[in-house]
């Protein structure tokens, strides 16, 4: 018998089923709304970018009981020392070094960032005071040079983070100024993404994330006042940023280095936290596949010397980055919130400050629960290896595969670092500064193989601990692969264990050889590496180098076996073996870490040398190079 609804139930019945219907279709009605109108959530009151009124008001007690931790205490105190010094400092001008007003734009960000937070913590009006001249003395500028976006993407970030953390202290007049600057010389320059000089809007790169975000935070800073421009740059930005995201994926690999993921996730922070405090909401972005891992990535790519694995174009550098505390608190993962580097001039050190763990910085040496042996894919894959994350004078190394024409990519595809005994082997010479390159008529960022980019030593495979064969180029668009990763695998009469990787060379040999695959073992508790590079389908005669740049002195010696080299460095030593094959001596020896050719553009590399095996292909077309490296003791 089916059931009777009696009057008396109807009402609660018809009310649940209101309920079930509202929830179900409501919050895809409001996620469409929101999408047609970003602001629509907009909250009403400044300060809204990054922190909101609640977040100053944690600031304000902690900066009263700063004395109960020292290490906030001393950030502090460094930032208040800095924004004296900007006291005493002439006011910004519109000077451009080469074709960039870049350097500008970050001091300016520095500046307004440094005495907002410092008025803050002391509440003198002098901070303030000097802040508003930094802000008009930017809005004063003929433009903030738009030929390169950056450059205006930055300025327009300064001022909007110090319009609306500063707003109800400006006075109407200042206000006004500034944010006639944010709307004419950044939004307006920025928004309309068919232009060629804002072809950002659609690449995969740093570009997009630093763009999008300053003009972001620009357009929520005066949303209010103009609504209609500031909802139209929020649109873009929704629509091009996933461009800007795709680099991560799948394993937060960023393949321009870690100097650039430095810059662009800046930005990319930058933007969620704006959302999240300014619209409630972060529009997905954060579960971008790869973006939160990245954090992880960075603490991988660190060795126990505190320095990173800098490939591509990327300076030498320690992890210690203040956007990492963003992704400590987002990932309740307190190592990622290293102590913090006082004497630094990075821009965004007084972030920190606000974004400081509740329960202050975790203890030295803490373990950060990530395996000892790790590897990410992605466009430029990286493999890293350790004994200890603790120990540091761990045994340490990191390689990549990957391709050149990556964007800032080199020529290194099977490169690697190697670190024990707190020294740092073999080393990666890094970046050259742009400008000393375009000073000189370099044009630096094409990708194609004949480009200029690729006879710069510090960007082609003769700097980078690789193969080079025929002393020819790497093929940019060659991209090699890991084939095989493995951990903690067995050695047959060892007490060792090893993990390692097996590199797939080939592509970027194409049309040199028929295959090149470099292997590299890891055992940790013999402090070994061994590396092993066979080729096949080689011309005959054809010479195979083998390299790698280290700051050591070395001392070669023969024997039977092979070449030895006595690595030292710090009274440190480190023993290199290249052992004899199917007969064929094997040798090593130095040469200069410089162009074989001298030109007028290279950046020199002072105390730093390049250990060399050489070899020649078989009449078959194969050969093999076997190089045992080994800290502390001598090799077998």
């Amino acid at each position: 018998m089916p059931p009777v609804f009696h009057a008396r139930m109807r009402k609660p019945l018809a009310a649940l089923f209101s309920f079930l219907l509202c929830s179900l279709f409501f919050p895809a009605v409001a996620t469409r709304a929101a999408a047609d109108d970003p602001l629509l959530t907009l909250r009403k009151e400044h300060p809204r970018l990054l922190f909101t009124a609640r977040d100053w008001a944690v600031f304000d007690r902690r900066a009263r009981n700063r004395a109960n931790d020292p290490q906030f205490d001393a950030l502090l105190a460094q930032l208040e020392k800095n924004a004296r010094a900007i006291l005493g400092a002439p006011a910004l001008e519109r000077k451009l070094t080469g074709r960039r007003l870049l350097g500008v734009s970050r001091e300016a960000l520095r500046r307004v960032l440094t005495l907002a937070v410092a008025h803050r913590s002391t509440q003198n009006d002098a901070f303030l005071q000097r802040a508003e001249q930094e802000m008009l003395a930017a809005a004063s500028f003929d433009d903030w040079n738009p030929s390169h976006f950056l450059d205006v993407a930055e300025m327009t970030a300064a001022l909007a983070l110090g319009y609306d953390w500063l707003h109800e202290k400006l006075s109407p007049e200042t206000r006004a100024i500034v944010r006639r600057a944010i709307v004419e010389k950044g939004l307006r320059e920025g928004i309309d993404s068919k232009l060629r000089r804002n072809s950002w809007h659609r690449q995969e790169n740093n570009w997009n994330q630093v763009c999008l975000g300053g003009l972001s935070l620009g357009a929520l800073a005066v949303a209010e006042d103009e609504p209609a421009l500031a909802r139209d740059m929020l649109k873009a930005a929704r629509a091009g940023i996933v461009n800007g995201l795709r680099p991560y994926a799948p394993d937060g690999v960023y393949p321009e280095g870690p100097g650039y993921w430095s810059y662009g996730t800046a930005y990319q922070v930058l933007l969620v936290a704006a959302l999240e405090s300014a619209l409630g909401t972060d529009w997905d972005l954060c579960a971008s596949p790869g973006f939160l891992a990245s954090a992880n990535t960075q603490l991988h790519l660190t060795g126990p010397t505190g320095k990173q694995f800098n490939f591509s174009d990327c300076g030498l550098q320690s992890f210690f980055d203040p956007i990492l505390y963003w992704f400590s608190g987002k990932l309740n993962n307190p190592v990622l919130a290293a102590p913090p580097n006082l004497k630094s001039r990075e821009r965004f050190l007084p972030l920190i400050a606000l974004w400081w763990p509740d329960a202050g910085l975790a203890p030295p040496n803490t373990e950060p629960g990530l395996p000892l042996a790790w590897k990410g894919e992605g466009k430029n894959p990286v493999a890293v290896f350790r004994s200890s994350w603790t120990d540091p004078n761990a045994l340490f190394l990191a390689c990549k595969a990957g391709a050149a024409n990556a964007s800032h990519g080199h020529m290194d595809a099977g490169s690697f670092i190697l670190e024990a005994d707190g020294v740092r082997w073999a080393i990666d010479l890094g970046m050259q500064n742009y400008e000393s390159l375009e000073s000189k008529g370099m044009r630096i960022f094409g990708r194609t193989q004949d480009a200029q980019r690729w006879t710069v030593f510090r960007m082609n495979n003769f700097s980078h601990n690789t193969l080079t064969i025929d002393n020819q180029p790497h093929r940019v668009g060659g991209r090699s692969e890991f084939l095989r990763f493995w951990r903690d695998g067995i050695i047959m009469a060892s007490e060792d264990k090893s993990s390692g990787v097996e590199i797939d060379l080939s592509p970027v040999f194409a049309g040199q050889v028929g295959s090149v695959r470099r292997e590299i073992s890891f055992q940790p508790k013999s402090r070994t590496v061994f590396i092993k590079d066979s080729i096949e389908g080689a011309a005959p005669g054809a010479e195979i180098r083998w390299a790698m740049v280290t700051k050591a002195q070395i001392q070669l010696s023969q024997d039977n076996s092979g070449g030895h080299a006595l690595l030292t460095q710090n009274g440190k030593q480190l023993r290199a073996w290249a052992g004899n094959v199917d007969g064929e001596k094997r040798e090593f020896e130095i040469i200069p870490a410089g162009a074989s050719v001298k030109n007028n553009y290279d950046a020199p590399n002072p105390g730093t040398r390049i250990l060399i095996v050489r070899a020649k292909a078989s009449a078959g077309g194969s050969a093999v190079i076997a190089v045992e490296l080994r800290a502390g003791e001598t090799p077998r």
